[in-house]
């Protein structure tokens, strides 16, 4: 990674783990610097785009959306994918959607209420996307990892 050391790293690991402690909490951990010192860092890497916002991990089923369920979607042409993202975006059961190679042009992952609100948000709003060929759909049974990837190398551990 470009610019950044192994403090920055270990503030990174540390608050993808728990983004609501706080940096003075941060810095005891770690032992060697200031929670200014964490502050001043993330700033940082905000700047150079490392960092980009933070987000609530939502339990999905508690809010009534029982379906997890990923696409894959098969476009006429490969050049229409800008123009099926951009619609993709006006669809809120849509929470993600990937350009891909192999099979589908678009891998997208959706949440609905039940099996009816799939078979609608499928053949109401996805379907009637032009430039989509077909879709195929693939339910999430469980979720079994869900992680950021790791930042620190080996030889790096965590305080």
């Amino acid at each position: 990674m470009n610019g950044i050391d192994k403090t920055d790293k270990l503030i990174l690991s540390m608050l993808m783990t728990d983004a609501e402690q706080a940096y003075t909490d941060v810095a005891k951990k770690i032992g060697y610097v200031s929670g200014g010192t964490v502050h001043v860092r993330m700033k940082k890497l905000r700047d150079m785009g490392i960092v980009q916002g933070a987000h609530l991990i939502i339990d999905h089923e508690k809010l009534g959306y029982d379906i997890c369920a990923f696409l894959g979607i098969y476009l006429d042409k490969s050049s229409l994918y800008d123009d099926v993202a951009e619609q993709l975006k006006n669809i809120p059961e849509v929470v993600e959607a990937y350009y891909t190679t192999g099979l589908y042009s678009i891998f997208a992952k959706i949440y609905c209420r039940d099996t009816n609100h799939l078979r609608d948000v499928l053949h109401d709003k996805i379907q009637k996307i032009s430039g989509i060929q077909r879709t195929e759909t693939f339910i999430s049974l469980q979720e079994s990892i869900n992680r950021p990837v790791a930042v620190l190398d080996e030889d790096e551990t965590a305080p």
